[in-house]
């Protein structure tokens, strides 16, 4: 089957056609992101696959339907850039990667942590300067500290589980409870208990209507004064402005993301020289309490393969009109 792929970079190629192998398709890489300017580029392709900061609107979706596509692929596992029910409207199937590895992003998450509490960007920049001085890079021990969990799926529970292992009184939200969640030693917060109780709030839900900007200013203003935020989901979890007022008068201790609210366009290019218009981002990197990653949580060697394997595997099913294994349902 033809795919155009969108959002391509030298990663997705080299896994791509590793995965390909078991299935020879045709694809065409195109490292631009799929968006109302570039959705000529699938015109003729049966299926396209696109990546987080990709927009599938009604617009876009509409434009792919006349070129022939009648599947979106995503590789990844959030949504929030497809609109599903303009989808099922013109007949196109939509397929994601349900499960890759929830290690790859948990583990992220937790060497965000690391590296937030105990200032590693600061040191390693004052060790290559050969600035041995201790000075401001106190932190505080794991061990014994609260831990919030918001989204306790996959991801959020392996991020748990590692935390638990750490010693922390692991307490979680979500609004479909796991049993699983609770086997391991967990357990669900009472009203109020994150925000009076909690010193480190990790973010691992999906961006949806009711979870946009879940972390806003009145969220951050009941929150334990100096607590740290992780957050390795979307970026449009956060109100980043409300953050920045936070981080600003010391209620927020720090904050480690791999996401931004405003990051397409931004992130997965190298715009080291240019400058960056975007000042809501060039003020929150100012703080020394800021750390900030490309979006990178989901890249290892064990997710990326998975990722490609099962995208691939979808097409091969939709082209066999097999069952879609992976099919996202618009009702």
């Amino acid at each position: 089957m033809e795919i155009a792929v969108f959002s391509a970079k030298p990663y997705d190629r080299e896994y791509l056609d590793a995965a390909n192998a078991a299935h020879t398709h045709r694809l065409k890489y195109y490292e631009v992101p799929l968006d109302d300017e570039t959705v000529s580029l699938a015109a003729a392709h049966g299926a396209v696959c696109i990546f987080v900061n990709d927009h599938a609107n009604a617009a876009v979706l509409e434009a792919l339907a006349k070129g022939g596509t009648k599947l979106v692929a995503l590789r990844c596992t959030g949504f929030n850039n497809v609109d599903l029910n303009a989808a099922r409207a013109l007949g196109i199937k939509v397929v994601r990667v349900v499960d890759y590895s929830p290690n790859s992003v948990a583990e992220h998450a937790v060497a965000l942590l690391m590296a937030i509490n105990r200032k590693i960007h600061r040191a390693y920049n004052r060790t290559r300067d050969f600035n041995f001085s201790l000075d401001g890079l106190m932190g505080f021990d794991l061990c014994g500290k609260t831990v919030a969990v918001i989204g306790t799926g996959k991801i959020g529970r392996v991020f748990a589980k590692i935390m638990l292992g750490f010693g922390c009184d692991v307490i979680g939200y979500d609004k479909f409870p796991s049993p699983e969640f609770e086997a391991m030693g967990a357990r669900y917060a009472e009203p109020g208990e994150i925000g009076s109780s909690a010193d480190i709030i990790s973010l691992h839900c999906p961006l949806t209507p009711d979870t946009y900007h879940i972390i806003d200013a009145h969220t951050l203003s009941r929150a334990k004064r100096g607590a740290l935020l992780i957050n390795t989901s979307r970026g449009g979890l956060i109100d980043t402005e409300a953050v920045i007022d936070a981080l600003r008068s010391g209620q927020l201790g720090g904050l480690a993301i791999d996401v931004y609210e405003q990051e397409a366009g931004l992130f997965f290019r190298d715009l080291s020289g240019t400058i960056i218009t975007d000042d809501v981002l060039q003020r929150l990197v100012t703080f020394p309490n800021v750390i900030l990653t490309g979006h990178q949580a989901f890249l290892t060697r064990e997710a990326v393969t998975t990722i490609c394997e099962t995208t691939l595997q979808s097409v091969t099913e939709f082209e066999s009109g097999a069952p879609l294994t992976n099919e996202i349902d618009a009702g």
